[in-house]
């Protein structure tokens, strides 16, 4: 009762922000802030190649112990390198070439100052053996951390959830985001061997370790995330399945509570249709050697890569509610389809700063809107964007400040996906905007990528230089008024923006079902042009406002 009363706060509080762990809101930041989110000389020296994680939780005393073996390659010639690893977990000891070797510790950061320059491109490795009894989630996914829960059955079940708080709250790692190991990750989890171990990607091993407990090795071979990287231990039951998807046969598994099994298995028919339709937008799933894995979570949902979280109860909508209000979001289960289009954009496709982030949770929110559309019909999905909007608090801009591992306002994910959906109707040209949905995931697959790298992209393909329009939505709270007034007598009707940047300059496609169309570019300046008698009606505030996230005022027409 306890956990359910704590998740109907969180949806109270916070009932709209997605699944990503936003950061406290701070007015000044410091020097460990800046330690953990820029790419400092400490950092950028050397490039992570793989992670080995083992870990051993021990759920009595919610402590842990494990050891980290971090492979990079040499970029220039530092002998000083930062690792991460949060407090209140302790490093028993480093170890580089067999010897153990000195460091420092400050607060979440260890400096290892006395490792041996290489020559440009070597690869070397060190090991750091830790402990302790890392921070415990309060409210996950939200407020993130180790998480001990017991089961329906009073049986462990533990997991972690650290996006945003970041991975270092339990293992060591370089917990920048815009370094991902190019060659994957190994998770090895020690747990007693009455309960299952799921980590991201394929089994490689599992078998005895002592008495009454079992190890359990995952692998990923593609570049990942650090926050995707998740144990999941509980009495976990597995079912299998494939897809002959876009680049051959994709294995499914599905992991779930062994009394969940039924309900669960009937729920998840619907990661087929949404792999059909997420390939049809975005092309092939991006970790076909790594396989799609759903697994059974203790809270609500996250996108952890090749084994993404899931804890909406088996219900349609998000808890069994349609957070867009129109009941299409009630077709379909919402964790189930936004975090599963994380796998294109956020894990795929990865911001190096978190202030960039709009990049994963914008693009995600519109999957949304497009699966809706993929199965129930393009007005459906415009039904659905519409109606998400009513979540925009327009509180700050959607891009955060660089540097210092803060993510800007909560509208990266409704207002994110409110300017795709302007900008997608503004071209008014869906083979292109698919291409270009598609392009975005060929040009950047399993790459980091900036704000500025995603903007140029789309304006380069769209043949229009979007600029203004990303920076008026990302970067300011105002909502554009498209002013206008209608002389029909003349047929001419008078426009312009308002309540907006200087240079904004979205052009607005308006047709309707029989045929008629047009094409406008108005900018802040009043422009007057003559249109047919036909084409006045499509100058309707209902229909501009539902297909672009802008505000409508009808003036009367000054001769």
């Amino acid at each position: 009762m306890h956990n359910k009363l704590l998740l109907a706060t969180a949806m109270v509080i916070i009932p709209l922000l997605g699944f990503s762990q936003f950061l406290q809101n701070k007015a000044t930041f410091t020097h460990a802030d800046t330690l953990r989110g820029s790419d400092n000389a400490r950092r950028k020296w050397w490039n992570v190649l793989h992670y080995a994680i083992t870990v051993n939780p021990d759920f009595d005393s919610k402590t842990i112990q494990g050891k980290v073996t971090i492979q990079y390659a040499v970029v220039k010639p530092v002998n000083t390198m930062q690792v991460d690893l949060q407090q209140p977990l302790e490093v028993d000891s480093i170890v580089h070439q067999k010897r153990s070797i000195s460091f420092i510790r400050t607060d979440n950061v260890i400096f290892i100052k006395n490792l041996p320059v290489h020559r440009l491109g070597a690869h070397d490795s060190i090991t750091v053996y830790y402990h302790g009894k890392p921070r415990e989630a309060v409210r996950p996914p939200w407020d993130g951390g180790w998480i001990w829960k017991t089961d329906f059955l009073n049986r462990p079940w533990m997991t972690v959830a650290c996006q945003g708080l970041g991975a270092s709250v339990w293992y060591p790692c370089k917990d920048y985001q815009g370094d991902e190991p190019d060659n994957g990750a190994t998770l090895t989890i020690i747990a007693p061997d009455t309960l299952m171990a799921v980590g991201n990607g394929r089994l490689i091993y599992s078998g005895k370790t002592s008495f009454n407990k079992k190890k359990y090795t995952w692998q990923v071979v593609n570049p990942i995330n650090n926050y995707d990287i998740i144990p999941y231990i509980g009495k976990y039951v597995n079912k299998k399945d494939t897809l002959m998807g876009a680049n051959g046969l994709l294995t499914l598994q599905y992991w779930v509570l062994d009394y969940d099994s039924s309900i669960a298995w009937q729920q998840f028919k619907q990661v087929k249709p949404m792999l059909r339709a997420f390939e049809y937008w975005f092309g092939p799933y991006p970790f076909y050697e790594d396989g799609y894995q759903l697994v059974q979570a203790p809270y609500l949902g996250m996108e952890h890569q090749s084994a993404v979280a899931y804890g909406n109860h088996f219900k349609n909508g998000y808890l069994g509610r349609d957070l867009s209000g129109t009941g299409w979001g009630l077709r379909w289960d919402f964790i189930i389809i936004h975090e599963s289009g994380h796998e294109w954009f956020g894990n795929s496709i990865t911001t190096k700063d978190v202030a960039d982030m709009w990049v994963h949770e914008g693009f995600t929110n519109y999957s949304e809107t497009l699966f809706t559309e993929y199965y129930y019909g393009k007005e459906a999905g415009t039904d659905y964007n519409l109606g998400s909007r009513k979540n925009i608090v327009n509180d700050k801009p959607i891009i955060g400040p660089y540097g210092v591992n803060k993510e800007g306002s909560s509208d990266m994910y409704y207002k994110g996906s409110a300017l795709i959906h302007s900008i997608r109707h503004s071209m008014h040209n869906d083979v292109l905007f698919r291409i270009i949905l598609r392009g975005l995931n060929k040009v950047f697959y399993h790459q980091t990528v900036t704000t500025a790298q995603i903007e140029n992209y789309i304006n380069q393909y769209a043949g229009f230089n979007y600029q203004y329009v990303f920076n008026q939505y990302l970067r300011t709270t105002q909502i554009p008024v498209f002013e206008y007034a209608v002389d029909s007598m003349k047929h001419s009707i008078r426009y312009r923006w308002s309540n907006c940047l200087s240079q904004f300059n979205l052009p607005l496609s308006l047709w309707n079902e029989n045929g008629m169309q047009i094409k406008i570019y108005p900018t802040t300046q009043w422009k007057i042009i003559t249109v047919q008698q036909n084409q006045i009606g499509l100058f309707n505030q209902t229909l501009i406002e539902r297909l672009y996230y802008v505000q409508t005022k009808l003036l009367c027409y000054n001769h």
